[in-house]
C-alpha cells in the first residue's frame, strides 16, 4: 500500500460513522451530530497537524491551508474549539493511532529483526505549562509518560499519562503487556530488570534484550560473577521472585533461566545485555550490540516531542485537554515518521543520508490539513517528498555525545512558537 493510499483511507475513516460513534465523549452522547463550524473531522484534523502556537493562531492558519490561501483565516474562535473539544472522548485518538499503526504494519512500513518486532519501552518526566486554575480536574503540571515505540518505523505504538507517585516504570510496563505477542522483541535499559519482570515476560512468552549491568554491587550477583568472568555469554538462573510480586502480577512463582551477553561500546565501556533468546545460530552474540543501540530511538521521540512538536506546551488548563493534546502529537509524530520515510526511499539517498526532520515538520504541517481531508494527495505528498529528499543531513556512525544534567523549568504558556 502507498502511502497515498494510506491517507486516503485516513481521511475517509475521520469522516466515517463508525469514527463519529466512537469519538464521542461519554458525556455528550449526542454530540458531532449538528453542522458546526468545526464538525468533528476538522476538530480532530486540526490537532493532528501538531498545535504549538496559541489556539487562535493555529486556527487560522489551519483554516488558511486547508482553503489554500497565504493570509490567514478566521472561520472558527479558540472558545469554539475549547467547547467541541471538551465533548470528545479521550480515547478516539489514542483508538486512530492504533489503526494506523495496524495499517502501517500491515502494508510493510514497519521492519523485523530476524523475524521479531522490535519495542523499546521507557518513560520520560513531562513538565507542562500550566497555570494556577480553579478547574475540578486541573492538570497535574508534572507527569510521566510512558511510550512504547517501534524504532524500525519511528512510530509511537502507545502511551499513557501517569502521576509522579503513582507507580514505577516496571508497573507501567505491565499495563500495556497486552499490545505484546511473542513475535515482539522487548528492548529495556537498566531502569527495568527485576527478578518478577523476567518472570512475568516469559511466562507470557515474550522476547526481551535489557541491560542489567549496574555501578559497584547493585543488581543480580550472578551478573556481577559474569562480568568478572570474561565470558562473552553464559546461561545463568536467576531465583524466583517473591509470591507476593507473582501473586500482584499473575504468574508462576519459578527461577529463570537467562542469557548473559557482553557487548564492549565504541567507547569502551562494557555492558551486559539479559535475553531469553537462547538460539545462538539465529541470536549470536555478536548481534546483540546493535540490537540493544536501537533503544536509544524511544529516547530520540520523546526529545523530538518535546523539543520540535512543543509537547509541553498545552492547550488548555485540564486533565482532559492534556492527554487529548498528547495523543494528537504522538500521532502527528507519526505521520510524520511515516511522510519521511516514504520521502527517504522516494529520493534514492545513500545509506548515511537522513531526511531532516525539524524541516519536515515544517514543511508537512503545511500540507496535512489537506491530507487529512482526502484533497490532492499524491500531489501534495510529491512536492513534500520533493523537498524533503533535497534537505538531508550526514549521519554519522558510533557518535557518542553524552547529555548534560541540568534542571528543567516549566515552559511559560505565554512563550509558545509564533
Amino acid at each position: 500500500m502507498s502511502l497515498t493510499t494510506l491517507f486516503t483511507d485516513l481521511a475517509l475513516r475521520l469522516q466515517s460513522t463508525e469514527f463519529l460513534e466512537s469519538a464521542r465523549h461519554p458525556e455528550h452522547p449526542t454530540a458531532f451530530t449538528r453542522r458546526r463550524k468545526l464538525p468533528l473531522p476538522s476538530l480532530v484534523a486540526l490537532m493532528l497537524t501538531g498545535m504549538r502556537m496559541g489556539v487562535q493562531a493555529e486556527l487560522d492558519t489551519f483554516f488558511a491551508h486547508l482553503a489554500g490561501q497565504a493570509q490567514l483565516l478566521r472561520t472558527v474562535s479558540e472558545q469554539a474549539f475549547a467547547q467541541a473539544r471538551a465533548k470528545l472522548s479521550l480515547t478516539a485518538i489514542p483508538a486512530l493511532n492504533d489503526w494506523l499503526v495496524a495499517r502501517a504494519e500491515q502494508h510493510g512500513f514497519v521492519p523485523r529483526w530476524r523475524r521479531l518486532r522490535l519495542v523499546a519501552a521507557d518513560a520520560s518526566t513531562v513538565r507542562f505549562g500550566v497555570r494556577a486554575s480553579k478547574l475540578v480536574h486541573a492538570a497535574q503540571p508534572d507527569q510521566i509518560l510512558f511510550g512504547l515505540f517501534l524504532p524500525g518505523a519511528e512510530l509511537m505504538l502507545a502511551t499513557s499519562l501517569h502521576g509522579i507517585d503513582e507507580c514505577g516504570e516496571r508497573q507501567m510496563l505491565a499495563q500495556h503487556l497486552d499490545r505484546l505477542s511473542s513475535d515482539d522483541l522487548l528492548l529495556l535499559d537498566r531502569g527495568y530488570p527485576s527478578r518478577w519482570l523476567v518472570a512475568l515476560l516469559s511466562e507470557r512468552a515474550i522476547s526481551f534484550c535489557m541491560r542489567v549491568d549496574k555501578a559497584g554491587d547493585g543488581g543480580f550477583a550472578c551478573v556481577r560473577a559474569f562480568m568478572d568472568s570474561g565470558l562473552d555469554e553464559q546461561v545463568v538462573t536467576l531465583s524466583a521472585p517473591s509470591r507476593r510480586d507473582a501473586a500482584d502480577y499473575d504468574f508462576t512463582c519459578t527461577p529463570q533461566r537467562v542469557r548473559l551477553v557482553r557487548h564492549v561500546a565504541s567507547t569502551g565501556a562494557v555492558r551486559v545485555l539479559m535475553t531469553n533468546l537462547f538460539d545462538t545460530g539465529r541470536f549470536p552474540a555478536s548481534a546483540f550490540g546493535d540490537l540493544y543501540h536501537q533503544r536509544w530511538r524511544i529516547e530520540e521521540a520523546f526529545k523530538r516531542l518535546k523539543s520540535r512538536l512543543h509537547l509541553e506546551h498545552v492547550s488548555g488548563l485540564s486533565q482532559q485537554a492534556v492527554v487529548h493534546d498528547v495523543a494528537a502529537k504522538i500521532m502527528c509524530d507519526n505521520l510524520q515518521a511515516l511522510v519521511a520515510l516514504a520521502a527517504h526511499h522516494q529520493a534514492d539517498l545513500r545509506a548515511l543520508d537522513r531526511i531532516n526532520h525539524s524541516y519536515a515538520h515544517t514543511v508537512i504541517k503545511r500540507a496535512m490539513p489537506a491530507l487529512l481531508f482526502g484533497k490532492k494527495v499524491a500531489k501534495h505528498l510529491r512536492e513534500t517528498f520533493k523537498l524533503l529528499g533535497k534537505h538531508t543531513y550526514l549521519h554519522r556512525e558510533n557518535q557518542s555525545k553524552p547529555r548534560k544534567h541540568r534542571p528543567k523549568p516549566h515552559k511559560f504558556m505565554t512563550q509558545k512558537p509564533c
